[in-house]
């Protein structure tokens, strides 16, 4: 039964992810920068889905409560935060790097506490995956693929947030972390 249960959890976060994923939202589209770290992110999350369900089957690790219930504490937080992150932003969001004509400098929402709460809430749903199903190193050879990946997306919104935004985004980024809310929330 646990076994099932690690199995059929991490199998419904990763299609809830795929679902929210292709929503219909009402946004305003712009000119799209790139589009390849959007299926780089798509390429890690499902290699860590199946990477995590081989080594868990493969290992046949012993159920632990604890790892089990921080991995679901991780994927809710993860769903709350990306859900979040998307009400702030609006008609503005997307998957893609897109600034729009009309773009509005949001810092509501989870954009008080740090830039990308996208981005942490990816790096949580990982973190989710390898949790429920005890997969270790999956998670390392994952993260090893994700974080650059993660970085040159970051980079690349970053700079069309300053061409948009200019010293307004800059101050934004002196003061608020990027990606780990690792302080309070800015004003």
């Amino acid at each position: 039964m646990a076994f099932w249960l690690a199995v059929c959890s991490v199998l419904g976060i990763y299609l809830a992810r795929m679902v929210e994923l292709r929503a219909k939202r009402e946004t305003i589209p712009g000119q799209v920068r790139e589009t390849r770290t959007l299926t780089w992110f798509v390429v890690t999350g499902t290699l860590m889905l199946v990477g995590a369900l081989g080594e868990f089957l493969w290992r046949r690790p012993e159920w632990n409560t604890v790892t089990f219930v921080l991995g679901w504490a991780c994927g809710l937080a993860s769903f709350g935060i990306r859900r979040s992150a998307i009400a702030a932003l609006g008609k503005f969001w997307s998957l893609h790097v897109e600034i729009r004509e009309t773009h509005e400098f949001v810092r509501s929402g989870p954009f008080r506490w740090m830039r990308h709460p996208t981005y942490f809430s990816m790096t949580l749903e990982l973190l989710a995956l390898a949790l429920i199903l005890q997969a270790g190193w999956t998670a390392l050879v994952v993260t090893l693929l994700f974080i650059p990946a993660l970085h040159a997306r970051v980079r690349l919104e970053e700079t069309a947030l300053v061409e948009k935004f200019g010293d307004a985004y800059r101050a934004y980024q002196r003061s608020t972390p990027a990606i780990f809310p690792w302080k309070g929330p800015t004003q």
